[in-house]
């Protein structure tokens, strides 16, 4: 892999620390401060995660979470909301009881109407009119894959079409982007089965060029993402 890719390699976690991060989420610590205290990213968390307790039972956990860290900002609003109208009451009362002092040596001159202005020149500047850029995904074509990657079919050899928003890890990104058509590839070949229903089976991809080459054809089909264990990539 090239030494300027964009591309994260997957820190490998001893046995202890899977146990230790099971536990954690279980009891209802969030996946950014997991995967602060472990030093490795949200998606190697989340794999991790979904491959001990399975994919159904995280998602479980993961919206209970949510709803419980929502619950508990609400709450933290409301006790700074309280804090800070106690502030400002006591602050008023601090004014209202100070001694007025007044300034002998002023004079109706000081509270003349000013009749210049200053005048500013037009702002040349062009204003930045485009839409928002995403930040999150990264070009194909800054992207070195591994020399082997794997994919999951149906028996047919067709593709296995998600939409971004079946991603956990992705739910950040705005409404129009979660709708976007995405393949998943995977790096590692038990993950990729594990990931594969009945009726379906994995596909070795040996050359990974082929992406970028099919990149307009799959572009005319509506897929412009591919997501991967640690990047999301705009073909």
């Amino acid at each position: 892999m090239g030494s300027d890719s964009p591309l994260i390699l997957t820190k490998r976690l001893t046995e202890k620390q899977i146990e230790e991060i099971v536990k954690g989420f279980r009891s209802g610590i969030d996946i950014d401060v997991l995967s602060q205290k472990y030093t490795c990213t949200n998606s190697t968390i989340i794999r991790n995660l979904k491959k001990i307790i399975g994919e159904l039972k995280f998602k479980e956990l993961f919206n209970k979470g949510k709803s419980s860290r929502v619950k508990t900002k609400i709450k933290k609003n409301k006790a700074n909301n309280l804090k800070n109208i106690d502030f400002d009451n006591e602050n008023l009362k601090k004014d209202f009881n100070k001694p007025k002092i007044l300034n002998e040596n002023i004079t109706s001159s000081n509270f003349a109407p000013i009749d210049s202005f200053l005048e500013i020149a037009p702002i040349d500047y062009e204003m930045d009119n485009l839409s928002r850029r995403e930040l999150s995904s990264v070009p194909i074509s800054e992207v070195d894959f591994p020399k082997v990657v794997y994919m999951v079919v149906d028996k047919k050899i067709e593709l296995e079409i998600k939409l971004l928003k079946d991603f956990p890890e992705w739910e950040f990104l705005p409404h129009d982007d979660l709708n976007r058509k995405t393949l998943e590839l995977f790096f590692d070949l038990n993950l990729a089965k594990r990931s594969c229903k009945k009726e379906q089976k994995v596909l070795k991809v040996p050359n990974t060029d082929v992406f970028r080459i099919a990149a307009p054809i799959l572009i005319s089909r509506g897929i412009s993402r591919i997501v991967c264990p640690e990047n999301l990539i705009a073909l």
